[in-house]
């Protein structure tokens, strides 16, 4: 018999990244770096002159940042110990929109902080990506976590059998997303790994009807 399925992003639902992100942003390039807005592409000002940075640029500071610094990442508070428990119950996987050739140093970033799961890298909507894991690994049950509502919404799409749990573990950007939830696409809202790791493992074990 096959093993339940934990799917998790990883950057701020196991590691910090939008605060490292920006710290550098701003040593390196003179860049301040605000989400509070929930844009993305209108984060970014010149710390002198408030010039905003044109998205081509914005793109260009995330794949250096991945590129040399996520060694400046630390784990969300609880994710850890979190994952080792879910990894007792389930094969977890981490499913991460990186670049392909981040898939390596991602792992070993993880590993580095005690997280050491096998790593599926994706450009764009998480679902058909999901549903190649699933066919991969024919689990259970399978519960799928992520920080970005819209990836709740394109697994709900492909895989609605799927458990789905809107983690943000960032509280500089938590308030200011789209909740996948509110939106229908999630079967709970959870920012904080000590409330999540009871939901989880409830879903794993299928305790729980909707």
């Amino acid at each position: 018999m096959t093993r339940p399925l934990v799917i998790s992003d990883c950057d701020e639902v196991l590691l910090h990244m939008v605060g490292p992100f920006g710290e550098w942003l701003e040593e390196a390039h003179g860049i301040r770096f605000d989400m509070s807005g929930g844009d993305f592409a209108r984060s970014m000002k010149q710390v002198g002159t408030g010039e905003p940075v044109q998205l081509e640029d914005i793109w260009k500071h995330l794949k250096a940042f991945f590129d040399s610094e996520m060694h400046r990442q630390y784990p969300i508070e609880g994710s850890v110990s979190a994952i080792a428990v879910l990894a007792e119950n389930a094969d977890v996987v981490v499913l991460t929109n990186l670049q392909d050739q981040h898939r390596d140093s991602r792992a070993r970033q993880l590993a580095d902080h005690g997280i050491e799961l096998c790593v599926f890298t994706n450009q764009g909507p998480k679902g058909p990506a999901l549903q190649a894991i699933l066919d991969e690994y024919q689990p259970s049950r399978a519960v799928f976590i992520d920080d970005l509502a819209q990836h709740h919404g394109s697994v709900a799409e492909i895989a609605p059998h799927v458990d789905r749990l809107h983690l943000c573990g960032e509280p500089r950007i938590a308030p200011h997303i789209s909740c996948a939830l509110k939106a229908g696409h999630a079967h709970a809202r959870i920012d904080t790994w000590d409330h999540a790791l009871p939901w989880l493992l409830t879903r794993l074990h299928g305790e729980i009807e909707d």
